[in-house]
């Protein structure tokens, strides 16, 4: 579970920080040395990335796609995915609706 605000370690190279979140939408910074992976995964939230700098390969549904700074992508809700860095490289990552995997239920959303 995440702490509001805070920088985390995600994965190895990979560290998160999760902003507050609104009533349905949420969004976390997410940064990447080179080489570092999102390991593939999957959840029922569509997630929408936006790369702030450098160039990430991303994995969705057995294709592959490349974003570079100012680039976005989607992710469709219950599609398995995962990225890699292919140089130091930072996201601004959102979902819909709230992922209470990453937040603890108990989280109340800023009104």
């Amino acid at each position: 579970m995440a702490v509001i605000g805070s920088w985390e370690q995600a994965e190895p190279g990979v560290k998160r920080k999760v902003f507050q979140p609104g009533k349905e939408l949420m969004m976390m910074e997410v940064h990447f040395e080179k080489g570092a992976e999102g390991a593939l995964h999957s959840h029922p939230h569509e997630q929408m990335s936006y790369c702030l700098k450098g160039r990430m390969e991303f994995r969705i549904g057995g294709e592959s796609f490349i974003i570079s700074q100012g680039e976005t992508i989607v992710i469709p809700g219950g599609v398995e995915h995962g990225v890699i860095a292919l140089e130091p490289s930072a996201l601004l990552d959102a979902f819909t609706p709230l992922r209470t995997d990453l937040l603890g239920k108990s989280t109340a959303p800023r009104v």
